[in-house]
């Protein structure tokens, strides 16, 4: 089985996850494939699992103005945050609108967010699951990571990925 994992990260911390959850995948078996959503293909016939992720901002996915506010606290020396070298570029929410779908792959969603209740971060794995919806795919699962308020990963995470990309395997593959 292959498998697509399509991301965006302003910090890292959703790079990171993917390729945690790409480790996962391929100690299941599965030839996994990891790429930024700016560099990922629209068409998705080639994949019988397809894996998207992104940062939580303002309740929902990332925007050009959030991506420039991200640039912004990475400039801020307080913060001691690095920008990812594409954090500037298009991303998932435009990523979703230009895919299409041949074929029946099944998708799962992840996001990063601020380790607070949902209702007050919100979260961008509904966002994905809707823009997927209106694709008419559907989403099999989804998982949302926490980073503390200084925007890294909390311990853990890491490994929490890992084991929910395992969990993936089993889902049944056209």
């Amino acid at each position: 089985m292959n498998a697509l994992i399509v991301y965006e990260s302003m910090f890292g911390n959703t790079r990171t996850l993917a390729e945690a959850i790409a480790d996962g995948l391929t100690t299941q078996g599965v030839d996994a494939r990891v790429t930024l959503a700016y560099d990922a293909p629209a068409d998705l016939s080639d994949y019988a699992l397809v894996i998207v992720g992104a940062p939580t901002h303002a309740h929902s996915l990332p925007r050009t103005t959030s991506r420039t506010e991200a640039a912004a606290w990475a400039a801020d020396p307080t913060k001691e945050l690095t920008l990812e070298p594409m954090a500037g570029a298009s991303g998932v929410r435009e990523w979703l609108k230009r895919i299409w779908l041949v074929g029946d792959p099944h998708f799962a969603v992840f996001s990063t967010r601020a380790d607070i209740p949902s209702i007050f971060s919100g979260d961008a794995c509904k966002a994905m699951t809707k823009g997927l919806k209106r694709r008419l795919a559907r989403v099999d699962s989804h998982a949302d990571f926490l980073v503390g308020l200084d925007n890294r990963l909390l311990e853990g995470e890491e490994t929490r990925a890992r084991e929910w990309a395992s969990g993936l395997v089993p889902l049944p593959i056209a």
